[in-house]
């Protein structure tokens, strides 16, 4: 039996040495009952979603092969995963579908795997490379879907999505939310002036200040135009204040170069944190006038919702 699959193995640390490649497109019948392979293959088949997958992957195999913990790792999409806990003793596999990569599994335990479990291993993973590939493509396409192609932030949909989960989060453990609602100023005036590749530009510089300068717990999208939206979880109205401030001043303080012209950009801020019983929906429709309010006391400051 054959798989188009290919795995190739990368070190080992049992030896420290690398180990030679698994054969490409073989599959070695006399290690692994076939019937349990495709029986194993079909269930990691019926969901799509990456972390249910492998979470399966490894408690099926747990009676052919003890192991201590799964890793994976999928660096172009930025995806890690973990069960278990790490130990010494390890198999590392870069898994590959006719050139596609498809990321590096890591399995490990406390004891030595021995020469015979690792072509198990080898074997057992036929049954995930498929599998795997759907839930990649299916993981890239709903992201796409949720990103800014421009800024690369997240887009109206995901920040929809984003701030309902938020909401819930914080109403069910009594935890602050605050949001702040970014518009650059003048910007209509700008695209006029030097036209929308500028525009662009400055959009672009926007998100990346605004990114380089929120914490790793806050979220930053793109409304729409030139209108952004941050999200951050358990922050009351000074830390949100205060983050809205510091962003402002990054703004302010750039000297923008784009298509060989320097362009100075300011932006104005509305900032409010959840009530309790509020829904995103008046969350936002606060926030949106306090930054109205910004605007009316003359751009480049931030207003606090009442």
């Amino acid at each position: 039996m054959r798989t188009t699959g290919e795995i190739t193995m990368s070190p080992m640390s049992n030896s420290g040495n690398l180990v030679p490649l698994f054969e490409k497109n073989a599959f070695d019948e006399t290690h692994t009952d076939v019937g349990r392979l495709l029986q194993l293959s079909s269930q990691l088949q019926t969901s799509l979603d990456i972390d249910s997958i492998l979470t399966e992957f490894s408690e099926d195999i747990q009676s052919l092969l003890a192991h201590d913990h799964l890793g994976y790792e999928h660096a172009t999409q930025g995806i890690v995963f973990a069960v278990g806990k790490s130990a010494r003793h390890k198999l590392s596999y870069q898994l590959t579908v006719n050139d596609e990569v498809l990321g590096t599994l890591f399995i490990s335990r406390r004891r030595k795997f021995k020469p015979e479990e690792s072509r198990l291993l080898e074997n057992l993973l036929c049954a995930l490379l498929y599998p795997l590939r759907n839930a990649l493509l299916y993981h890239s396409a709903l992201t796409a879907a949720h990103k800014d192609p421009l800024t690369g932030t997240g887009n109206r949909a995901a920040f929809n999505e984003a701030l309902k989960r938020e909401i819930e989060l914080a109403q069910r453990h009594q935890r602050s939310l605050g949001m702040i609602v970014i518009d650059i100023d003048h910007f209509k005036a700008i695209n006029d002036t030097y036209g929308h590749t500028v525009g662009d530009c400055l959009l672009k510089t926007m998100a990346n200040c605004a990114n380089n300068t929120i914490r790793l717990s806050d979220q930053l999208f793109r409304y729409g135009g030139e209108e952004f939206v941050v999200l951050l979880p358990e922050t009351d109205d000074k830390g949100v204040k205060r983050l809205a401030d510091r962003i402002r001043r990054n703004i302010a303080a750039m000297d923008n170069v784009c298509e060989g012209e320097h362009i100075r950009m300011t932006a104005s801020f509305g900032v409010a944190t959840l009530r309790k019983d509020e829904d995103g929906e008046a969350l936002f429709a606060r926030a949106d006038q306090a930054l109205y309010q910004a605007k009316k006391d003359g751009r480049n400051c931030t207003r606090i919702a009442q």
